[in-house]
């Protein structure tokens, strides 16, 4: 799994014009899946994303998680992490697992966060769907994390 994690102000996911999930000050996170991906990748995320420490204390350093300071995570599917771009000028998303796959693996880490964090403090985009994703990066701090090498 591949997860880039970008520190928000807030953030929210459009579909259809109609906005399905939004946080303030907190974690968006594009989730890619590929096909070796499992439920040990799952809970390895699930454990390292509310517990990341990229979000700033009193003296100005990243010290504090997305827990210490009561913050959000918005999730969203993005299979595209796993584009191949070497060959050509399309990319190839061969290395991205199908959604009949991918779709079991991101709601189950959804699932796990929502257990740890709260429900109501992990949003999600629509699998599957032509999302608007909207936000405001602070810092600008990014964050890749990935279960494999």
């Amino acid at each position: 799994m591949k997860a880039l994690v970008q520190r928000v102000t807030e953030a929210s996911v459009e579909v259809e014009g109609r906005i399905i999930a939004q946080i303030g000050p907190g974690l968006l996170v594009l989730l890619g899946v590929r096909h070796e991906d499992g439920p040990e990748d799952v809970a390895w995320l699930a454990r390292k994303l509310p517990a990341l420490r990229i979000f700033t204390d009193a003296q100005d350093q990243m010290n504090r998680s997305v827990m210490d300071m009561a913050g959000g995570i918005l999730v969203v599917p993005q299979f595209t992490l796993y584009a191949e771009t070497r060959k050509g000028n399309r990319p190839s998303f061969i290395a991205a697992a199908r959604p009949e796959q991918a779709n079991p693996l991101f709601e189950e880490l959804v699932r796990q966060l929502r257990a740890h964090m709260g429900e109501g403090r992990v949003g999600t985009g629509l699998f599957g769907a032509d999302m608007k994703v909207r936000l405001l990066n602070d810092g600008p701090v990014t964050v890749e994390l990935c279960t494999h090498a």
